[in-house]
């Protein structure tokens, strides 16, 4: 190998390298995004349930829901994409500069993880758990206020429709980004 494949092979490399710290930071804030959802949703739910004044404080759910929600889903997005570059264009340009067909199994792990039997039931359920954690959750929120309160104004109203307009896109988005796929 020349020093110029050695040098960027090292690029190649630090790029790898650097792309799986960001890999592992995003999923370390993705996956307090439920915590935080979860932490939010009870808090303002007791705080609703206190008096029948508070009963207002349940619509700000829905709206937590979908910030933290869509916050999830952007990062799980990135987390996925990383991966897929990795997988399907980062081992290319090693392969092409190591003129080595096998590069595969440096970065084994890319796609090992993505191939085992039980990936697309645990993603499935890992679907249903987002699913519940940001939309059902919300809804739930928008179900209590329309039980406990029982004259609504048209404002009020409007607010709940595009809460619930805005809930189903984001169970919509988060079907649709689950990445069910095994292998490459």
């Amino acid at each position: 190998m020349t020093e110029k494949q050695n040098r960027i092979l090292d690029i190649y490399l630090l790029e790898y390298e650097k792309l799986k710290e960001e890999q592992a930071q995003r999923i370390g804030f993705r996956d307090n995004m439920i915590y935080v959802t979860l932490g939010v949703f009870g808090g303002v739910l007791s705080f609703a349930v206190s008096n029948k004044i508070s009963y207002y404080a349940l619509l700000v759910i829905p709206f937590v829901c979908l910030i933290l929600g869509w916050t999830y889903l952007v990062n799980d997005d990135k987390i996925s994409a990383i991966g897929r570059y990795i997988r399907l264009i980062l081992v290319e340009k090693v392969k092409q500069e190591t003129l080595h067909d096998e590069i595969e199994s440096i970065f084994g792990w890319e796609i090992v993880h993505r191939s085992d039997k039980r990936r697309r039931r645990r993603k499935i359920e890992q679907l249903i758990i987002d699913e519940i954690t940001f939309v059902f959750s919300g809804i739930s929120g928008l179900v209590a206020f329309w039980i406990l309160v029982q004259q609504h104004h048209w404002a009020i109203i409007s607010l709940c429709i595009v809460e619930m307009l805005l809930l189903i896109i984001l169970g919509i988005e988060i079907f649709i980004y689950a990445d069910l796929a095994k292998g490459r």
